[in-house]
């Protein structure tokens, strides 16, 4: 069998239309496989939150995003009646950007196609067979079924994923104790204003505005606390709940989209085994509360793209794509711990839970740092890794934000879109690079960035390099201002990161 690409991706939705795009930017040939002979008009999600459009900015990609999104400068913990105010967070970037789902795949799909991805519509993964050396993707075409071999294949195809299943990969969790509704419908008397919200010991709604004419309803009401499904919603109980919770219907009706949803919470055990790696939904399952979903697959699509490329180019070090597990898995099982607490409250129908709701709203408003803190776990911006060793500077691991430099050059966001390292000398001197220094036997890829920073970034006020990751972490960061010792320890920081000719 001829292998006519390295990475087969189940999946065509907004994580694996990334992940492609991810993976043709550093040269690796994809073929993404979607069941859906079209792009799913109903989209679950709507949010787009900071830490996302920060990776967008470093592909070049937000402009679509901030030009067509609704910017909604804050978030919503569990619909408190105090919302999280994002105007706290260090971004450049400080709110969400409301845009359907659809849009966001069709501008993925966009990316994917112009860096050269195959994307299959009406082809359905069927199961794989892993070799030592390659794995063979099993797959149901519009002609019948046929094979395709790869290096590796990627389960981007949701909660009920084919690649985790038939790579027999154990996905544990908790089944649903509570449901929640959703409509896609035509109001006659919207309420004011773009985003509504009510909640109450009745129930919780949220509504908001929708393209072409529509609102979106969601929410929960006490008779969704169950553990039995009880069938398809339909339009007579979605009206039933809003006026349950509201005392009106808004005169809704015309529904484009019904459908529920649930706490179920699910993470698979391994998100790497083999040549099968996992992204997305099909890594993990939760409530969606707080429009984090979309947000966190897009992120383990980033943390996986380079580093796949890189195993398979031969450039990797040791270990490399398992340190994708390593790093993402505890970003998943925090995700199903925050949503978990956010659907304790959300179901919190009881007296009692109506006064634990109203002294948390309190505290939100009071207490700017639990704002703060809970918007940067929602929006993303909270994720560190480890650090390689103990004595390795507080920024190693952390993201690092849009450095911008006194010559007016390029940010850090935009020496990032090469999807390369980004090694900076940030001495005041303006001398040469360790990185270009002549006697340096370094080679890439990698990008050089040499200057002194403006701006108020008070964690690198005393940094005189670092190397940033093609995700946008920072690797490795040092104070060192000896012109001797730094040149030697950027030289130890390339060759960890296999960006030196003597470890290619």
């Amino acid at each position: 069998m001829t292998m006519n690409q390295q990475v087969v991706i189940a999946g065509a939705g907004p994580v694996g239309l990334w992940l492609a795009a991810e993976l043709r930017l550093a040269g690796i040939t994809v073929t993404v496989l979607e069941p859906r002979p079209e792009r799913d008009p109903n989209s679950k999600a709507l949010t787009v939150h900071p830490r996302t459009i920060e990776l967008l900015a470093s592909r070049g990609l937000e402009q679509p995003f901030l030009e067509e999104g609704l910017h909604i400068p804050s978030g919503h913990f569990a619909v408190l009646d105090s919302r999280l105010d994002f105007g706290l967070l260090e971004t450049d970037f400080p709110f969400t950007l409301a845009l359907l789902q659809s849009r966001t795949e069709e501008l993925f799909e966009i990316q994917a196609r112009a860096a050269g991805a195959d994307i299959r519509r009406g082809h359905r993964v069927t199961g794989l067979t892993e070799t030592p050396d390659s794995v063979t993707v099993h797959i149901e075409g519009p002609d019948g079924p046929y094979d395709e071999e790869a290096l590796y294949v990627a389960g981007c195809d949701g909660t009920r994923s084919t690649v985790r299943t038939s790579a027999h990969i154990p996905y544990p969790g908790d089944d649903f104790t509570v449901l929640g509704f959703l409509g896609d419908v035509v109001l006659d008397e919207p309420p004011p204003g773009v985003a509504f919200s009510r909640t109450g010991i009745d129930g919780l709604l949220m509504i908001v505005a929708l393209p072409g004419g529509l609102h979106r309803i969601v929410g929960t009401v006490p008779s969704d606390v169950r553990t039995d499904w009880p069938g398809d919603l339909t339009l007579e109980e979605l009206r039933a709940n809003v006026r349950q919770v509201t005392g009106t219907d808004f005169g809704l009706h015309s529904p484009a989209w019904l459908s529920r949803y649930s706490n179920t919470s699910r993470q698979a055990e391994r998100y790497v085994k083999g040549r099968v790696v996992l992204a997305g939904d099909a890594a993990h399952q939760h409530m969606p509360a707080g429009g984090v979903g979309l947000n966190v697959g897009v992120q383990d699509a980033t943390n996986l793209g380079w580093k796949l490329a890189a195993t398979i180019q031969g450039r990797a070090p040791a270990g490399l794509l398992d340190t994708y597990h390593d790093e993402r898995h505890p970003v998943g099982a925090d995700l199903l711990e925050h949503t978990a607490a956010q659907t304790a409250l959300l179901a919190a129908f009881t007296p009692d839970g109506q006064r634990l709701r109203s002294l948390l709203g309190k505290l939100v408003a009071e207490q700017p740092a639990l704002s703060r803190t809970l918007g940067e776990r929602l929006s993303g911006l909270h994720v560190a890794y480890d650090a390689p060793t103990a004595d390795a500077h507080p920024l190693t691991g952390r993201r690092a934000p849009n450095l911008t430099f006194t010559d007016g050059g390029d940010t850090v966001f935009a020496l990032l879109r090469t999807g390369h390292h980004v090694l900076l000398d940030l001495r005041d001197d303006q001398g040469m690079s360790p990185a270009t220094a002549e006697d340096s036997p370094l080679a890439g890829p990698f990008v050089t960035r040499t200057g002194t920073l403006t701006g108020d970034h008070a964690p690198w006020a005393h940094v005189t390099a670092a190397l940033i990751r093609p995700d946008g972490h920072v690797a490795w960061a040092t104070e060192e201002d000896d012109p001797g010792k730094l040149a030697a320890v950027t030289r130890e920081a390339l060759d960890r990161a296999a960006l030196t000719g003597a470890v290619r």
